[in-house]
């Protein structure tokens, strides 16, 4: 079980954070080397998703991306949030954008996932998760 970081809103005065774990407590995120030690998959890559936070005088921080490749059939679940209704902004400021997840089949098919799904994986398959941005604050204008 694993808790992804998202964008953080902005507030008067400051920029939101990019990637990071917003009102959790108690968790954080496998290290590369134990979630490959534990399970067969390899983390292909994890990184800031640009462009994901909100417009405004004072910027959404960004969502992230990661990407695990299955080195053998498996099952994946997830359990997640900010799909449908985006992380608002405030003062005029723009929405994030909503989180996405989907698996890359290794033939070259995708299949788009849902908030809470499940779904079995072959060796070479990859899931793509994309964590939310968060919400701009203020009129797009900053001086």
């Amino acid at each position: 079980y694993e808790t992804l970081c998202g964008g953080s809103g902005a507030g008067p005065g400051f920029d939101g954070c990019s990637a990071v774990h917003v009102h959790m407590t108690n968790s954080r995120l496998t290290d590369p080397e134990i979630l490959e030690t534990r399970f067969p998959v390899r983390l292909d890559g994890f990184g800031i998703r640009p462009h994901s936070g909100g417009d405004g005088q004072w910027r959404g921080g960004d969502g992230a991306e990661r990407r695990i490749r299955f080195l053998e059939p498996m099952t994946v679940a997830l359990l997640s949030n900010s799909r449908i209704c985006a992380p608002q902004g405030l003062a005029g400021g723009g929405p994030g954008a909503c989180a996405r997840s989907w698996i890359e089949r290794q033939h070259g098919a995708r299949l788009d996932l849902g908030g809470c799904d499940r779904a079995e994986v072959e060796a070479g398959d990859v899931l793509v998760i994309q964590t939310p941005g968060g919400g701009g604050f203020g009129g797009s204008d900053r001086d």
